[in-house]
């Protein structure tokens, strides 16, 4: 079963969204669509459709340990079935992390089911060793003893850069202390289910170059999938896509520097001609100019 929160009006252009792994929307996104700036052109522009993984929603029903593990590509089919469902033709397409490793093989089975692409830190190759081993950990953890103290810091510095995750010297950050509590609220099997699945991804580097839909990718330059943002842009045709790196971020910039994304977005959209200015964004330049 999927989840959808949809916010704006249905006929406007669609954006679809998907989150990390134990996120969902609220603990994804938050940060983005409560920027004033941000969440302004954003619901100017767009009919936004929100996808949780099976059961990361909020007040999930607990997942069976014995229910059908789900695959990636089981993943993917789903966002077919949610443009399905809604009547939905060609959608513009947000992920973070494994979020955008999902919407990327979703635009490469469907591909004129997408406008385009924007990707933060996002995953295109099979787990290395490292990253395995640290899933595989975590999803054992998850399975014998839930969400515990140690999954949720794992999570955490996957998420975060070390300046809000904070030290000895300084405490956590806010959105830092308010993932946690949220962290709390998942249930732990469906975690596992989509840790599994996520680990057990293949590699999506060949059938980049032939993905002719426009992508803009962000990455932390802190985020411990910065390689594989680069890898990635590396692979994609010059031709429609571009890079930004965030300083001082970690992986999830939709929450940790969200204001980073906003001039970038303006411009991307525009070059699709799916950005119209809204009044709100309209004063913001005035003010500055």
């Amino acid at each position: 079963m999927v989840s959808v929160a949809l916010f704006g009006d249905q006929d406007k252009p669609a954006l679809v969204t998907y989150p990390d792994l134990a996120l969902n929307h609220i603990s994804c996104f938050q940060g983005l669509f409560f920027s004033p700036e941000v969440n302004s052109f954003l619901l100017h522009n767009f009919c936004i459709y929100h996808i949780s993984p099976p059961g990361h929603e909020v007040g999930a029903a607990p997942i069976g340990s014995d229910d059908l593990m789900p695959s990636v590509d089981d993943l993917a089919d789903q966002v077919l079935e949610v443009l399905n469902f809604f009547g939905l033709g060609s959608v513009m397409c947000m992920g973070v992390a494994a979020g955008a490793y999902v919407l990327t093989l979703f635009a490469m089975k469907y591909r004129q089911r997408v406008l385009g692409l924007i990707l933060v830190s996002p995953l295109c190759r099979a787990p290395s060793w490292t990253e395995w081993l640290v899933n595989k950990v975590m999803s054992n953890l998850l399975y014998f003893y839930g969400m515990c103290g140690v999954v949720k810091e794992l999570l955490l510095k996957r998420y975060f850069s070390q300046e809000v995750r904070g030290s000895v010297e300084e405490p956590e950050s806010d959105i830092v202390q308010a993932c946690r509590r949220l962290l709390d609220e998942r249930q732990s099997i469906s975690v596992q289910q989509f840790l599994e699945a996520m680990n057990g991804r293949r590699d999506l580097s060949e059938g980049l170059r032939k993905l002719h839909c426009r992508s803009l990718i962000f990455v932390g330059e802190n985020s411990p999938f910065h390689s594989e943002a680069l890898h990635m842009t590396s692979k994609l045709d010059r031709r429609y896509s571009a890079l930004v790196e965030v300083q001082a971020c970690g992986s999830i910039v939709t929450e940790e520097q969200p204001h980073a994304m906003l001039i970038p977005l303006e411009y991307f959209l525009t070059g699709i001609g799916l950005y119209r200015p809204s009044p709100r964004s309209f004063f913001h330049r005035k003010a500055w100019a």
